[in-house]
């Protein structure tokens, strides 16, 4: 997806510090087994590897309800049948690699609100998530697919790593 206001516009940028308080926020309402994780992407690119990846280490943390990991990936040919697979109930949080302008690399945008998956790449699939994370792996540019598959693969583990942190320590899992 790239980076656009979109809904309302309050998307907030933060950086892997202020994570926890945005998973915070969510627990203060609902507990971790009422919320389900629904981390998008591919392991087939590097960039949308982000997805996956914070999909493992989600369920490394301890949390119950993940959908995409990288044994089982929730990607665009299957996002739809994955989101049928939620309990019913449950609040998801949607988690998902993007791009953007060269200021917002390495950064987050939070929402409580869903987020529009694969926009940057010109898909048309359906909003997810009652709130939203969209980390920003690399610079939007003219080529979206080379982007993706060009991004570098220690920038999104750490990006996925940081995000599971945050989340676990958000719930209080650590």
């Amino acid at each position: 997806m790239a980076i656009r206001e979109q809904g309302s516009g309050k998307r907030i940028k933060m950086d892997d510090a202020g994570l926890v308080s945005f998973f915070m926020e969510i627990a203060a309402l609902h507990s971790a087994e009422e919320v389900t994780f629904l981390c998008i992407g591919t392991d087939r690119s590097t960039g949308d590897a982000l997805g996956p990846l914070t999909g493992s280490k989600l369920v490394e943390q301890g949390f119950r309800h993940v959908i995409g990991t990288l044994p089982s990936p929730c990607d665009a040919d299957n996002l739809v049948a994955r989101v049928a697979e939620i309990p019913s109930g449950h609040i998801v949080v949607a988690v998902d690699a993007c791009l953007g302008p060269p200021i917002a690399l390495g950064y987050y945008f939070v929402s409580s609100e869903p987020l529009q998956p694969a926009q940057s790449v010109g898909a048309n699939l359906p909003a997810v998530g009652h709130y939203s994370l969209a980390a920003v792996v690399d610079m939007n540019g003219p080529k979206p697919y080379r982007t993706l598959q060009t991004t570098p693969l220690h920038r999104v583990m750490v990006m996925a790593e940081h995000i599971a942190i945050a989340a676990a320590k958000g719930f209080g899992l650590q």
